[in-house]
């Protein structure tokens, strides 16, 4: 057996977790911004943290211009949902059926890694990081 995070993968692909104890979620990075996949029996829940607006009492001049690109890229955004969490950080998020096995969990990952290049590249110009 293969170890995948908290996960032991089977000859055919198949995942189990490796304790009962263990949650079923795999923590990686992407373009230096934190994400998760994490796994229940009807989805798989796929975040991104995509980086912070910045408060009024650190540089309230940028603040406006992260405000304006967020609400500008949530119009764009189809297949991600884009929220901001109270200490001002944005996520991004997706979820997908949930997977067969091992491949399909990291095809999910890596399709979801690449659905957010554009959106964080805007985020980024923006000053979002």
């Amino acid at each position: 057996m293969l170890m995948l995070g908290p996960f032991l993968v089977a000859r055919d692909g198949r995942l189990s977790l490796r304790a009962p104890h263990l949650r079923p979620l795999i923590r990686y990075a992407w373009r230096g911004r934190r994400c998760l996949a994490e796994l229940s029996a009807d989805r798989l829940r796929l975040l991104a943290l995509a980086g912070r607006i910045p408060s009024t009492a650190e540089a309230a001049a940028d603040r406006a211009r992260a405000v304006g690109a967020v609400l500008a890229l949530r119009a764009e955004l189809a297949g991600l949902d884009l929220g901001l969490l109270p200490d001002h950080r944005v996520v991004l998020r997706a979820t997908a059926p949930p997977p067969e096995g091992a491949i399909e969990l990291l095809a999910a990952m890596t399709r979801f890694a690449l659905r957010l290049d554009a959106p964080l590249e805007q985020l980024a110009a923006a000053g979002i990081t």
